[in-house]
């Protein structure tokens, strides 16, 4: 087959390409940085004549023009799999709604029928000589969605660093409807997210955790970050990565020599990962490197296969928790912030590791509208706070203050450890709630 030929026969301009796109449609968007806000600009100009459509995304890093041409909703109706900061203000204005899901289940949403796309607007890397165009920093589901879509239409991009599998990292031209070359932009890279006094010293904590050969999942976020860079300047050896992101410090501890992953039990040698965002040095990193390998989310985050390592340390943030152990990571009240993501799948899967730790930090106040501290451990969660680690899953909680580990805990022992670790001029008045709460015994002491 001449896929050069093929290639040219699908190459259409973007504004020809989007006209499959019909009213009821459901249209799906990449993932990440891989949505392509070229083809999403072509579609916006077709909003008007439009009704009735669904567009989806996985954590678009902008606002789709699409989405703002249709302030009142009358044209499409966006959904997000988890809420990148584009999608919370847009959520905000009644622009947008959270899909709730465990990324590791995302791929068995389209396998099992539940969703099957009308139209994919996809980003790829250029095609290579075997007529495969790599999906670049973002497998997750696509794969899945571009199966089901019933027209795939793709922008070409050469600046996407071509990234290696693992499985799925490519789709090829065959499978591919038309093809758009777009304005080769840069990809997005995240702003640099400052770090705290009180971060560094969660992060020194959590360092305290982790031992040589362990296998190392970071969420997204300043104290992760933090994590990472201290790993770096640390003397830790042979660790592993299995992770659901991969960002910067990843970067960090490779080039520092902390990352070999001869330890691991699966995928021996490999930085595992389903998505990366990050930094132009992060994405340079990535292209045809051979240390790191690409997977679907179906992969890197089911429980059962992270659990397949040993001494996996995941590693995410949190907005609050209440003394029962509920941690909320997606709203404060009816406030949407986040998503899911893989934080469950990773508490998860880092209990079924042997001699894992599933670690969730916050810091143990925050700022008030009056200014003043206000806990982040509660007695119960504000009204309408939803719940993304139930207490029954919930297994380390983090600190400035300290360490709780939750597992096989009564209520007045998970009570008295959280408690432990709140910012000590708040103590008092959470003893309080948890005698009021029936979870606080005599013999409770605080360290």
């Amino acid at each position: 087959m001449d896929y050069l030929e093929e290639y040219r026969r699908k190459l259409v301009p973007a504004a020809e390409a989007v006209k499959a796109v019909k009213s009821g449609d459901l249209v799906h968007y990449g993932e990440f940085v891989m949505n392509s806000g070229y083809l999403d600009a072509a579609l916006a100009q077709r909003v008007d004549e439009l009704y009735g459509v669904n567009i989806r995304t996985t954590t678009c890093p902008f606002m789709p023009q699409a989405v703002l041409a249709d302030p009142e909703r009358k044209h499409v109706i966006y959904d997000d799999y988890h809420m990148s900061a584009a999608s919370r203000k847009l959520h905000d204005r009644k622009l947008c709604n959270y899909i709730p899901l465990n990324y590791h289940e995302a791929n068995s949403f389209y396998d099992r029928g539940y969703v099957e796309a009308d139209v994919a607007l996809i980003k790829v890397a250029p095609m290579d000589k075997h007529g495969f165009l790599n999906f670049g920093p973002s497998v997750s589901f696509i794969p899945n969605i571009c199966d089901t879509a019933k027209i795939v239409i793709a922008e070409v991009n050469n600046r996407i660093p071509t990234c290696l599998g693992g499985s799925r990292e490519s789709i090829h031209i065959s499978e591919i409807d038309y093809i758009v070359e777009g304005d080769n932009q840069p990809l997005i890279e995240l702003p640099e997210l400052p770090v705290s006094d009180v971060d560094k010293k969660i992060a020194a904590l959590v360092l305290g955790e982790i031992e040589d050969g362990a296998c190392l999942q970071l969420g997204i976020g300043a104290m992760p970050n933090a994590v990472g860079a201290m790993i770096a300047e640390s003397d830790l050896k042979e660790l592993g990565v299995h992770t659901e992101m991969l960002c910067d410090s990843f970067v960090d501890m490779y080039e520092a020599g902390r990352i070999t992953g001869r330890c691991k039990q699966l995928n021996k040698r490999k930085m595992v990962y389903t998505f990366a965002m990050g930094s132009n040095r992060l994405y340079d990193f990535l292209d045809n490197n051979p240390a790191c390998a690409i997977y679907p989310v179906e992969y890197t985050n089911d429980p059962f296969i992270v659990g397949q390592n040993d001494k996996v340390v995941g590693i995410n943030n949190a907005i609050e928790i209440d003394l029962y152990g509920q941690v909320a990571s997606e709203s404060s009240g009816i406030r949407h912030i986040s998503g899911t993501g893989g934080q469950l799948d990773f508490i998860l899967g880092s209990y079924y590791s042997r001699g894992g730790k599933g670690l969730i930090c916050l810091t143990s106040t925050f700022s008030g509208k009056d200014g003043r501290p206000q806990s982040r451990i509660k007695p119960t969660l504000n009204s309408g706070t939803v719940v993304t680690v139930p207490r029954s899953i919930n297994f380390y909680v983090v600190t400035e203050y300290g360490i709780a580990m939750l597992k096989a805990k009564s209520t007045w022992q998970r009570a008295e450890a959280l408690i432990n670790i709140a910012h000590p001029d708040l103590r008092d008045e959470l003893i309080k709630e948890a005698e009021r709460m029936k979870i606080w015994v005599r013999s409770n002491k605080l360290d």
